[in-house]
């Protein structure tokens, strides 16, 4: 039985993760700013990283594997670092939007430089961004460089992409939900639909998380689902999963970004990473509890009272006046069921 301690264990990876290896008998704690947790099988502890105080309380005891979930930046690496003497196994969710292109391009800027031309698909060892404060990308990478230089105990990086699973405030599937329950029958795709914007489950991520209790050295992994669907096959899962029906229709290619049919997972090209170990299960095997989730959460709520970084967006997810204006562009045309 291993001790796990899990910082941001509330949210949707740190849930997943608890629930799994609390599940197989492990002894976990789940950390938090909520002065209650949620229930499962955990210890929930109340405790803000950055009161030093609260972080000797939570890493001073030590564990076999701390999970940082929330880490973002070079002054988080030190706060583990610190503790790093009692720590067994480091493990930090990164993410996968630390890579750029030839020309330096990342997520970030792709608004206002162009979306990123990757290889298909984006290995471990690709070139990332230059470390800084200037935007997540970068930030995140200072938090990787800082400890990978920095630690002597076993450390594993995670680059997720796309995440999707229970409890999350950014669920990209509620573009698709929200069209369905609200009886939309016919919805706009941007790129015919054909985009591929890398998936990752929380499943994905719990298992990559238990491959590195055993695991020594260091390592970074992209964490991936077992495939990398496009929009259009995104939207088809989930129609299947709720039982309800809308015909796509996917949108000629025009300029980046594009003004219509724009849904989370829009890429002008695709982002599709490699990962050494996928996850077990693809797509379609691993997003009915977070759909199930989203039905549940949202049900006589406003949405972005359950979904704040989702609704943080700098545009209407949901303007179907202009859906149906896109539906009437030349060119569009209806996907096969």
């Amino acid at each position: 039985m291993a001790r796990l301690v899990i910082l941001g264990g509330t949210g949707q990876i740190g849930s997943a993760v608890g629930r799994a290896f609390g599940e197989a008998g492990h002894d976990v704690t789940v950390v938090s700013r909520r002065a209650e947790g949620p229930t499962g099988p955990w210890r929930h502890v109340s405790a803000d990283r950055e009161n030093p105080d609260d972080l000797r309380r939570v890493l001073g005891p030590g564990a076999d594997m701390v999970l940082d979930c929330v880490a973002f930046d070079a002054s988080h690496a030190e706060q583990l670092l610190a503790y790093q003497s009692g720590i067994g196994h480091l493990v930090v969710v990164s993410s996968a939007s630390v890579y750029r292109d030839a020309e330096g391009r990342t997520l970030d800027e792709a608004v206002e430089t162009g979306f990123p031309h990757f290889p298909v698909p984006i290995p471990e060892d690709h070139p990332t961004t230059a470390p800084g404060p200037e935007t997540y990308s970068t930030r995140k990478v200072a938090l990787e460089e800082r400890l990978l230089d920095g630690a002597d105990v076993p450390l594993t990086i995670l680059r997720p992409c796309a995440i999707h699973g229970p409890e999350s405030s950014h669920a990209r599937e509620w573009w698709i939900v929200k069209r369905l329950l609200d009886g939309r029958d016919r919805i706009p795709l941007a790129f015919m639909g054909e985009s591929r914007f890398q998936t990752t489950s929380t499943r994905a991520i719990a298992e990559a998380v238990g491959q590195a209790l055993v695991r020594k050295g260091q390592a970074i992994e992209n964490v991936t689902d077992a495939d990398a669907p496009n929009v259009a096959e995104i939207a088809g899962t989930i129609m299947a999963h709720l039982g309800r029906s809308a015909t796509l229709v996917g949108l000629p290619p025009g300029p980046w970004p594009p003004e219509q049919g724009m849904t989370p997972w829009s890429t002008e090209r695709p982002l599709v990473c490699a990962s050494a170990r996928p996850g077990s299960g693809t797509y379609a095997e691993t997003v009915g509890p977070a759909l199930d989730w989203l039905v549940r959460a949202t049900e006589g709520r406003d949405w972005r009272e359950v979904l704040p970084q989702l609704a943080a967006y700098p545009r209407d997810h949901f303007d179907y006046d202009a859906d149906d204006e896109a539906l009437t562009t030349p060119g569009a045309v209806a996907l096969p069921a």
